[in-house]
């Protein structure tokens, strides 16, 4: 298994990260335009991490750099981390994990973090293996009502 940023050039690829997500999730998902998946391949803010065994996708990880207000710094927000069913529990969400935050580390950014579900146990207990520090949390979401 070898894993990599997505970058310019990799649209089929990150095509093939997003489904092998939305499948992980159980979650419907729209075709993306060839314009709106190479604005995000080209955005430095945006991580798209792939594992690869040969050449097929088989997982990847997806975050973003938030710019910080309290210092001239910023951090990594993982998104999304997936493995397709057939390769997990072999290290691949591990070495995904381990390449973002070595990427992180050669652009100067020191923390990536990741929200949890908590009643995702199979969730918390990967992140608790890879020696994250743990926060106790809430998120809070706004939705747009639609229009009737």
């Amino acid at each position: 298994m070898t894993t990599r940023r997505l970058g310019p050039g990799d649209a089929d690829q990150a095509r093939a990260l997003f489904a092998v997500m939305a499948a992980a999730f159980g979650e419907d998902a729209e075709p993306l335009g060839d314009q709106y998946v190479d604005a995000l391949l080209t955005d430095d803010s945006f991580w798209a991490v792939a594992a690869f065994e040969d050449d097929r996708v088989v997982g990847g990880i997806t975050a973003h750099t938030i710019p910080m207000t309290r210092s001239e710094s910023a951090e990594v927000f993982v998104y999304d981390l997936a493995v397709h069913p057939e390769h997990r529990r072999r290290g691949v969400a591990a070495g995904l994990v381990a390449t973002l935050r070595a990427l992180a580390a050669g652009a100067g950014i020191a923390d990536v973090f990741v929200p949890a579900d908590a009643d995702d146990t199979e969730a918390l207990a990967f992140y608790r293996s890879q020696s994250g520090a743990e926060s106790p949390v809430r998120v809070f979401t706004w939705r747009r009502e639609p229009h009737s």
